[in-house]
């Protein structure tokens, strides 16, 4: 999930830690796996740039936070950081100097990492180059360039406090809700959230809209989300970025890149274990719309003309190429965004080692109106078995005009 309310982490001075200084291999290794775990180069590393040396725009509803320089650097980095103090911002949102980060750094859901495993990051991090790169984080408009604000904003939805293992689950399962609710942060993207940026009450791991794609809910029951997924179908998945259900594309097919397929397979199938154990609220009864609506025999003479020769007429695609348009969790989510962006303007899959084709979706952008691409994407959500809220143009033209704010 990339994708995102993503990593900051302030910078400041306390005592030193010395970069290049002699370390433990096997914690300086294990430091750097758990860092890819949680994505942080996603965040702090910029297009071009080198490795943690901050200098990203973090997209967030409330304006752009550039993420910070996290090497060992003593004066623009955090090398001059105590252990005690970068652990305080995993766990406690907080800067060197105490003042309070924002949530686009996901401490929210670091709280939860063990103090040992915060530490073995730190030593990786020590031995990163030290690069002189100072970032003025953050830009923010005001009243959100406010700090003092995040008092307020950690009392209603921040708890700290690392993660306590479920007594009555198995050793596999805690790792999984360990690694999914602590460093891998997936919440940050799928959990739905209020709009003061907090996880909304009772809507945990069930889909949010971020940055031009709608992150659908990772729950199982009621034949939603995960539901119809496999364990092994969600590991594939995530080492892959493809199964027989899904291409990640977007944000999860950065996430896929530059963290998931880099996950022990282990700790993919904890993970898994995991979300399919994670439940949603029960279901809206949906009635797919009839086939003889006008607006579906004219989403269906669009696909047969556009769509069918990849997906196939069936919809049922071709596995680990072009996903199937049929029990996706992505077409049939409540929030049609990532369907109609990908319509308008196209993307391209995951890429890694495993599955390294990488298809191309087309952009149909520039030849369907709205009421076309409204008309099959309402199709799509409700064939096959599919039963999803139509798409209006008038949605395809809000997200057609967002789409192209975002490019400018």
């Amino acid at each position: 999930m990339r994708a995102a309310l993503l990593g900051l982490m302030a910078c400041s001075m306390l005592a030193p830690a010395a970069w290049g200084a002699e370390q433990d291999y096997s914690l300086i290794e294990r430091g750097r796996y758990l860092a890819t775990i949680g994505d942080c180069t996603a965040c702090h590393t910029a297009p071009g740039g080198k490795l943690m040396a901050g200098g990203r725009a973090i997209e967030t509803p409330f304006g752009n936070i550039v993420a910070p320089n996290i090497t060992p650097d003593r004066e623009t980095g955090i090398g001059a950081w105590s252990d005690d103090a970068f652990y305080a911002s995993m766990h406690d949102g907080k800067t060197a100097r105490g003042e309070n980060l924002y949530p686009a750094m996901p401490y929210p859901y670091f709280t939860k990492t063990r103090r040992d495993d915060v530490m073995a990051i730190r030593a990786w991090l020590n031995t990163l180059e030290p690069v002189v790169n100072r970032v003025d984080a953050n830009q923010l408009p005001f009243p959100f360039s406010i700090r003092a604000a995040m008092t307020g904003w950690n009392a209603l939805f921040f708890q700290a406090g690392e993660w306590q293992d479920d007594t009555q689950k198995s050793a596999e399962w805690n790792r999984g809700g360990y690694l999914v609710e602590g460093l891998a942060h997936c919440g940050a993207c799928h959990n739905a959230k209020n709009a003061l940026g907090g996880d909304e009450s009772g809507s945990r791991l069930q889909g949010f809209a971020l940055q031009g794609w709608f992150a659908p809910a990772i729950t199982s029951g009621n034949g939603v989300g995960l539901d119809k997924w496999t364990v092994d179908d969600i590991v594939e998945y995530l080492k892959t970025g493809t199964n027989r259900f899904a291409t990640a594309a977007g944000p999860m097919a950065e996430a896929v890149s530059d963290s998931t397929q880099h996950i022990s397979l282990a700790d993919l199938r904890a993970m898994a274990v995991y979300l399919k154990d994670q439940k949603g609220p029960a279901a809206e009864k949906r009635q797919a719309m009839a086939a003889s609506d006008p607006v579906m025999q004219a989403g269906e003479a669009i696909y047969v003309d556009k769509c069918a020769a990849c997906h196939t007429m069936n919809g049922a695609g071709i596995a680990r190429l072009f996903p199937t348009l049929s029990a996706s969790p992505s077409v049939e989510a409540r929030d049609p965004l990532s369907v109609l962006h990908v319509i308008l303007n196209g993307t391209r899959a995951a890429h890694t080692p495993y599955a390294p084709t990488s298809p191309a979706m087309p952009a149909f952008g520039w030849e369907l109106t709205d009421v076309q691409v409204a008309a099959v994407a309402t199709y799509v959500r409700n064939a096959w078995g599919n039963a999803a809220a139509p798409v209006t143009a008038g949605d395809v033209s809000s997200v057609r005009k967002n789409l192209a704010a975002r490019r400018e």
